[in-house]
């Protein structure tokens, strides 16, 4: 069932395209506003730089022609002529007398308009000796806080300073008058830099944004395929940057919880195939015990005695059988326990394969088998756990007979090779399928024996070998022949350079 359209909606517009598109348009909007605000003042302090610099010359020329101040006295009638004439060159100015302390004398302005009594000389001086750069301000007597650009000039007589001629260019009436054309010119540039500024900016970055979160979408879309279970979906790289990073990295997180998974199935299979396989290496044992205990008991009274013997001979085959069975199953899970470490020491190789081999000449003979060894003198010795590898030889050993014909050999070799020891086993048994090879040495993986089936094993002696050597991080190999036999090999690393070799493992 589909999303309500305004769900949908939404929805569309929480996605990260448009709340980029958002926070963008926004963006542009405040830029637009500073434009506007800036072109306002720039063209407010550009008025004001032309306005002053047109009309320096305004009081200079009035105070040349017109001495308003005679015997340190204001003379009325030359500052009506003042007034007059400074009107005549600028109907805006608005024309003030200062005496040498800045306080105002006289002005041509309606006394309720006047906010002050004095006006900042520093201004003023800076302005007639030209010691700052245009435009410059001082105080607006109009005003309280006020400043506005002006022409000066100093008041003399006999060289004798009386006061100074302060004119501001541009009234209140001029102003107000200015500012209207100001601002409605500021406004109409502003409103249509400020639209053309957004329109170009957002349709350019509603397109960038655009093709920039494309790579965003195509990995949201790729990490909901694989979270509905696709685990085939990839990201697509299309660059090295950020957005590639990120499919790279996604990728080799998928390989990685992929390969994940099909281990875990691999595992759960294994354990399925573990159970059944114990189930019926235990059944199978149980089951002949069961049977000749019940016939035992049932014919206790008429039962001969060499069958009796020849049951309870079977019984204790069976049950040996089953403890050996329980003791691989927990020197395997022993092994795979992580705090399960091999402890290394020196040792001689060649003594350890003689102590093994005499423990096996009973069991060889009774099969009929020879086991022949191969040692030279003067072996170096080598650096591993010599219980551990004990059980290696043992195993290897027992496997052999098992699979080698009555009349076979097996031969134990020992060679130096660049100060470590080459270890082979070798029998002249029917050898291993070549199908069969890369599996020999999983978990109940039982070789198809020459005689019977009830000395097989449970197919845990090969797994418990590659363990142990897989621990002291050693690699076993495996070629067979068919018809001609079978032979296992690895390499013991000598005890200059094994302590380094194991301890790195």
């Amino acid at each position: 069932m589909s999303a309500p359209p305004s769900q949908s909606a939404f929805t569309l517009f929480r996605s990260l395209y448009w709340r980029l598109a958002a926070v963008f348009l926004l963006l542009l909007a405040v830029l637009a506003l500073v434009y506007v605000y800036v072109t306002a003042y720039a063209a407010e302090m550009y008025f004001e730089d032309a306005t002053q610099r047109l009309n320096a010359m305004v009081a200079p020329s009035i105070a040349h022609k017109i001495r308003p101040i005679v015997n340190g006295v204001i003379d009325p009638a030359a500052v009506r002529r003042l007034f007059d004439d400074a009107m005549v060159i600028n109907p805006s100015a608005e024309v003030y007398l200062l005496d040498t302390a800045g306080t105002i004398l006289s002005y041509a302005a309606p006394d309720s308009l006047i906010r002050r009594k004095s006006v900042a000389l520093e201004p003023v001086l800076s302005f007639i000796h030209g010691t700052a750069t245009l435009p410059i301000t001082g105080d607006n007597p109009r005003s309280t806080t006020g400043r506005k650009v002006f022409s000066a000039a100093p008041l003399e007589e006999d060289h004798v300073l009386r006061g100074y001629l302060y004119v501001i260019l541009g009234g209140e009436e001029f102003d107000s008058v200015a500012r209207m054309l100001l601002g409605s010119y500021a406004l109409r540039l502003g409103l249509r830099t400020m639209w053309l500024t957004l329109a170009g900016a957002a349709v350019i970055g509603l397109v960038a944004f655009r093709w920039i979160t494309r790579s965003l979408r195509d990995a949201i879309t790729a990490a909901r395929r694989f979270q509905s279970g696709d685990h085939e979906a990839r990201i697509p790289v299309t660059s090295a940057r950020e957005v590639g990073a990120l499919a790279v990295a996604f990728n080799e997180m998928a390989d990685t919880i992929a390969a994940q998974i099909d281990q875990i199935r691999t595992m759960d299979n294994l354990r399925r195939n573990l159970v059944a396989n114990v189930s019926h290496d235990l059944r199978t044992p149980l089951v002949s015990i069961h049977g000749y205990i019940e016939t035992i008991l049932m014919k206790e009274e008429s039962l001969p005695a060499e069958d009796r013997t020849r049951y309870l001979r079977t019984v204790l085959q069976s049950t040996e059988r089953l403890k050996k069975l329980v003791d691989e199953l927990f020197e395997l899970s022993r092994l795979e326990a992580s705090d399960s470490s091999p402890r290394p020491e020196e040792f001689p190789i060649a003594e350890l394969v003689q102590d093994v081999v005499q423990k096996q000449l009973i069991l060889a003979e009774r099969r009929g088998v020879k086991i022949a060894t191969d040692v030279p003198r003067d072996l170096p010795f080598v650096y591993a756990d010599i219980a551990l590898m004990e059980r290696v030889f043992q195993n290897l050993l027992d496997n052999a007979i098992k699979f080698t014909p009555r009349g076979g050999t097996i031969t134990i070799t020992l060679a130096p090779a660049g100060g470590d020891v080459n270890v082979t086993v070798a029998d002249t048994g029917e050898g291993i399928p070549r199908d069969e090879l890369p599996h020999v040495f999983e978990r109940f993986r039982r070789g198809r024996h020459p005689e019977d089936d009830q000395s097989a094993g449970a197919g845990l002696g090969l797994a418990i070998v590659k363990k142990i050597l897989d621990k002291q991080g050693l690699t076993i190999a495996v070629s067979s022949t068919p018809r001609e036999g079978t032979a296992f090999s690895f390499r013991l690393p000598s005890h200059g350079a094994g302590a380094h070799a194991l301890h790195a493992s």
